[in-house]
């Protein structure tokens, strides 16, 4: 039984997968995200301030956002700042004080933030942190959105964590940012259509990842793809080409 179905337009779109772009040949897939031609937008002084995840996700975002066009962003990663938090932690443990600056760059909202500063853009902006169906839970956000506004900028993106916690996550070994700008409309439409227990066993290749088959229906090389949240399988199909 169809329990859900929520639908929206893809404007325009962005992704960047450094060490896999030949795999493509499509010209909204950009390379060399971290060049300084990616942040021309960013001032200086505040472009020192982000780390390879923040430029990841920015320069994503400002390759799908017009210069001068403010709408409500959702920024989503599933650990944003790993290794500051831990170098965080590690500096507490050998009783060192806590670099306030390095504290407030450490939080999920930071990226967003300074995406914020440096544009001047006082729109909404929501931070999403979700292990599993990170690009599911964004786009769901997005939809519920739009039921109030006319457009919404989503951002999802990871850098690889740690060493020290590879081992919980070895499939997210390669950096990504994906920004896609979604309207109000049906292009794609997201369904909940089983209430089964989802069955697969994770995958140890990137390229079987939700965000890597993401890009994938952004691309058109798939029309369709699942996702799992709390044992339910969810569906994200476009609905024209």
């Amino acid at each position: 039984m169809e329990l859900l179905v929520v639908g929206f337009r893809i404007e325009s779109w962005a992704a960047f997968v450094p060490g896999v772009e030949h795999l493509y040949k499509h010209p909204q897939v950009i390379t060399e995200p971290l060049s300084k031609s990616s942040l021309k937008l960013i001032p200086p002084m505040l472009r020192r301030r982000f780390s390879t995840l923040g430029k990841y996700a920015i320069s994503a975002a400002l390759h799908v956002l017009p210069e001068g066009e403010s709408i409500p962003t959702i920024f989503s990663s599933r650990y944003g700042e790993t290794g500051l938090t831990l170098s965080l932690l590690d500096g507490i443990g050998q009783g060192e004080a806590m670099s306030p600056t390095n504290f407030s760059l450490a939080v999920h909202n930071a990226v967003s933030g300074l995406f914020s500063i440096a544009r001047k853009d006082y729109s909404a902006v929501t931070s999403i942190a979700a292990m599993k169906g990170l690009v599911l839970q964004t786009l769901l956000e997005a939809a519920a959105q739009l039921d109030t506004v006319d457009k919404v900028l989503c951002v999802i993106y990871d850098v690889p964590i740690p060493d020290i916690d590879r081992q919980y996550a070895p499939n997210d070994a390669i950096p990504y940012a994906i920004a896609v700008i979604l309207s109000q409309g049906k292009e794609c439409i997201i369904d909940q259509d089983s209430l089964n227990i989802a069955g697969s066993k994770p995958s140890h290749d990137f390229l079987e990842t939700e965000p890597f088959r993401f890009i994938n229906l952004l691309m058109g090389v798939t029309n369709e793809m699942e996702s799992e949240l709390n044992g339910t399988i969810w569906r994200i199909k476009m609905t024209e080409s």
